[in-house]
């Protein structure tokens, strides 16, 4: 599914292709009226693809904000 949000950090607009993201999904999610967490809901996509489903933050924008976690 591919996926358009706004960053909340820059609101820039971005996309990314999530190919076992659904609708159906999507809906167990607080942050989309459900009440499950994302990493119990989409185990598969890595913490990048998470943040970028509950904020629209790409990985790139938060290592300009943030850094790189030298650990």
């Amino acid at each position: 599914m591919l996926i358009t949000k706004t960053s909340e950090f820059t609101g820039v607009e971005h996309s990314l292709e999530l190919p076992t993201v659904t609708e159906e999904r999507l809906a167990k999610c607080w942050r989309y009226g459900g009440t499950e967490h994302i990493q119990d809901v989409f185990p598969e996509l890595s913490s990048d693809e998470r943040e970028f489903l509950m904020t629209g933050v790409t990985a790139e924008e938060w290592e300009e904000i943030f850094g790189v976690d030298e650990e």
